[in-house]
């Protein structure tokens, strides 16, 4: 079987104990970083000494298959350096291997810089989508941030403090400087910061600097007030475009705040 486990993304006491047990019972780990692993470990107080097997962005495509197969015979812990594998971190290929060969997957849940950053920020978080690290170039950057300003939902991004200020920056640009957003720093750690505010005023409290690791959340962009038959006419394109009606629905009832049972059942209606 193949396990994914959550680590701690800065407090060693959010290691789980299911997490502690399952460190302790490994005979194999597919680490991110060993050397990380190691000091895990240590730091945790455990004395068992599992094989490690490196796992990272690198190898993961060469390296699933291999430990697909000892995954029939025995369990495979699965570690990124923080947080939950497959997230921004190596592991999806490894599931997707191990899903198609018929091996069993399960997950020791636990610490996530996504939904604790999400969980702070005090944005909207009925529905959010994480968009992992923006391209580094600064024009896919902001054809990426563009591409997104129309989004409802709130937005999860991780950035590096080198291009901290430079992301906001463009961040206010693509959507407008009304736009809230809290850049979350250091997150369980001893100097965790959260920094609330338009995204200008972020962008320019960026250009002083800031350290470790970052998460920022965007508020999602505001619906549009689109009356109810304009909102069934939108469906109603949609599928005349090839998407399910079901999809379309959805889709409008995002960015109109319509319901999207009313606009599936008054497009179907029309479609009659």
């Amino acid at each position: 079987m193949i396990i994914l486990a959550a680590t701690p993304i800065g407090n060693l006491g959010d290691a789980s104990r299911r997490l502690v047990e399952a460190l302790e019972a490994a005979t194999v780990i597919a680490a991110e970083d060993t050397r990380t692993t190691v000091r895990l470990l240590s730091a945790l107080g455990i004395v068992n000494r599992p094989k490690l097997i490196a796992l990272h962005d690198h190898n993961e495509k060469e390296r699933a298959g291999e430990i697909v197969e000892r995954a029939r015979t025995e369990d495979v812990l699965v570690l990124s350096d923080a947080g939950m594998p497959t997230v921004s971190d190596p592991g999806y290929g490894l599931v997707s291997t191990a899903a198609a060969a018929g091996v069993a997957v399960t997950v020791l849940p636990g610490p996530s810089a996504v939904l604790t950053a999400l969980a702070v920020s005090g944005l909207p978080t009925d529905r959010f989508a994480f968009e992992g690290f923006p391209p580094r170039k600064p024009g896919e950057r902001r054809a990426a941030f563009t591409a997104l300003a129309a989004e409802p939902r709130t937005l999860v991004f991780f950035e590096g403090p080198s291009r901290l200020a430079a992301t906001l920056h463009d961040m206010a640009a693509a959507f407008g400087p009304e736009r809230r957003a809290a850049v979350c720093r250091e997150l369980t750690k001893l100097h965790e910061e959260v920094i609330r505010g338009p995204l200008p005023e972020l962008a320019d409290w960026a250009e002083t600097g800031a350290r470790g690791e970052i998460v920022v959340v965007v508020e999602g962009a505001p619906r549009r007030e689109v009356a109810f038959p304009d909102a069934v006419a939108q469906v109603l394109a949609l599928v005349g475009d090839g998407v399910r009606l079901k999809d379309a629905s959805t889709e409008v009832a995002a960015h109109t705040g319509h319901p999207s049972r009313e606009l599936y059942r008054e497009a179907l209606a029309a479609k009659r």
